[in-house]
């Protein structure tokens, strides 16, 4: 795929949808860490119905931190694997509360040094809470990027790489939820929309209706 095409793609997903964000709830940095840290193989749905509960009663870091991980499992116990996940998140308060005076950090070497907290939930915390220019492929965006060859990659990584490469910088900001939009309501895992995709015609899924 063209540089031209590839420009073409995200000008479209602008035009459809110009202020694209993520479908988890938060009001805070902190508040949005612990919803993706939650939200690995969960639903945004499911998070988000855990989060109601939890987070006016736990809205920042010590306050979370003063529930326990039994205390946090009781609000979290309707998501997957939430167990480890409660141990993760207590344990991210803790280092939170004691080391960055309850503040979410800003760089990813630190993001990825918190409990539970992989490359791709640090990615969307320094894009969604913060500006910065990264890119976080989950599964819906790896699909995306190798069905419509935008940006083909055998790993997650390099998918990535590719992306961040290849996408036009105007549009950096805002293209892991384009793309994660996308993948999750028209270009699916079982059967692509392809008849109600704005970018049918520049996509080269050599699989799509003519």
């Amino acid at each position: 795929m063209n540089a031209a095409k590839r420009r073409a793609i995200f000008e479209r997903l602008h035009a459809a949808n110009p202020n694209p964000t993520t479908e988890l709830e938060y009001d805070t940095p902190f508040q949005l860490l612990i919803a993706v840290l939650l939200s690995a193989q969960a639903t945004d749905v499911g998070v988000n119905k855990a989060t109601r509960r939890l987070f006016p009663v736990a809205p920042t870091a010590d306050k979370m931190l003063a529930l326990g991980v039994a205390g946090l499992e009781d609000y979290i116990k309707t998501i997957g694997l939430y167990r480890t996940k409660a141990k993760n998140a207590i344990e991210t308060c803790r280092i939170l509360t004691e080391q960055y005076g309850g503040e979410v950090p800003q760089t990813r070497e630190q993001l990825e040094s918190l409990p539970g907290v992989g490359r791709k939930t640090a990615n969307v915390v320094l894009n969604t809470a913060f500006g910065q220019p990264t890119m976080a492929v989950d599964t819906h965006i790896f699909r995306v990027a190798n069905r419509t060859r935008l940006a083909p990659g055998k790993d997650v990584r390099e998918v990535e790489d590719k992306l961040v490469k290849f996408i036009p910088k105007e549009y950096m900001h805002d293209a892991h939820h384009w793309l994660i939009l996308h993948g999750r309501y028209v270009c699916k895992a079982r059967k692509p929309d392809c008849e109600h995709c704005v970018i049918a015609d520049l996509c080269e899924y050599p699989a799509k209706p003519v």
